[in-house]
């Protein structure tokens, strides 16, 4: 590898908005990072993650025609 053409990798502080900080290692030139979401409040971690309920093409066909007798 040829010397001096690499960056320099130090360690940096990012920080939440919900106030959690973590110490990690970046070229960034800047001391502290500022992150929107983190693992302790994304709701996919946190649990609190809503799923949406997507019926597929025959729930909706059923919820259409589904009383409809065939006679």
């Amino acid at each position: 590898m040829k010397e001096g053409i690499h960056p320099e990798y130090k360690t940096v502080a990012a920080t939440c908005t919900c106030g959690a900080t973590f110490n990690i290692n970046s070229t960034l030139g800047e001391e502290t990072i500022s992150l929107d979401v983190c693992s302790n409040c994304h709701p996919f971690y946190t649990g609190k993650q809503k799923q949406a309920a997507s019926g597929g093409r025959v729930e909706r066909f059923s919820k259409r025609f589904g009383n409809r007798s065939t006679k």
